[in-house]
């Protein structure tokens, strides 16, 4: 695997100030890349794989809390991710999620995200770094035959004339910065809020929240007693929506 550091002159992704690309080839793996080389890259390295059929990418994050609450940086990245697909994507189509990490659009599988942390770094500790990766389905996959490849979502039979990864990529580096100012200015309500406007809910006038901790918490209507909590930890643990074997959105 062949990896390079462009300068910024040389980069195809137009990003805000701040961010550093570290292309991939095509058989790279953007979130794996972005873990280990977090610690010496720094904040705002953007793990790019150069990729017709999937858009791929990470980066790196320095936060400045705790593990236990510094987690919830994941939600501003999915609610950065389906404001990019949203800029991008036909009228009146639908980007959702499914708690906690997976992207759909129109109901579909579209493709998900993962959160990385120092193994070592305890819970009341800073961490040095975080890495939020996505892996999006951009078309069908060359491999897949076109029965089980019928199954998925993919942007290009889904309303998109063609799929600009540059673009999707710089829309979300925007939404990022923007959705972390917020958090510095108002706290993380208004991240929760935005997350949560994207979760289906499973019944009517049901209450939702994320705690401290990343875990979603629901409350039924009229319900007594504590929430329903559902742990933010253990459902990162299982990526539900990715294919280890094709390393790619699962096919429905």
């Amino acid at each position: 695997m062949m990896v390079s550091r462009t300068a910024p002159e040389e980069q195809a992704l137009d990003l805000p100030p701040g961010y550093t690309v570290v292309p991939l080839r095509e058989y790279g793996d953007a979130f794996a890349h972005g873990c280990s080389i977090a610690a010496d890259a720094g904040a705002g390295t953007l793990v790019w794989v150069r990729r017709y059929d999937l858009v791929e990418f990470a980066v790196v994050l320095e936060p400045d809390e705790p593990l236990v609450s510094a987690r919830r940086a994941f939600f501003a990245g999915m609610n950065a991710t389906a404001d990019a697909i949203a800029v991008h994507c036909p009228p009146e189509r639908q980007v959702s999620f499914t708690w906690p990490d997976a992207l759909l659009f129109d109901g579909g599988v579209l493709g998900g995200a993962r959160l990385g942390w120092p193994q070592d770094c305890r819970e009341d500790e800073i961490p040095s770094w975080l890495v939020f990766g996505v892996i999006l389905r951009a078309a069908d996959m060359a491999h897949i035959d076109e029965t089980t490849a019928a199954g998925g979502v993919a942007l290009l039979n889904e309303g998109f004339e063609m799929v600009d990864t540059e673009a999707l990529i710089g829309s979300f580096a925007r939404h990022l910065m923007t959705a972390f100012d917020r958090w510095n200015e108002r706290g993380f309500d208004p991240i929760a809020r935005d997350y949560l406007e994207r979760l289906p809910k499973h019944k009517a006038g049901e209450q939702r929240g994320i705690d401290v901790n990343g875990d979603l918490l629901v409350r039924a209507p009229a319900a007594k007693g504590p929430s329903e909590r559902s742990s933010f930890v253990e459902a990162l643990a299982t990526v539900s929506w990715y294919d280890a074997d094709y390393r790619a959105p699962k096919l429905a």
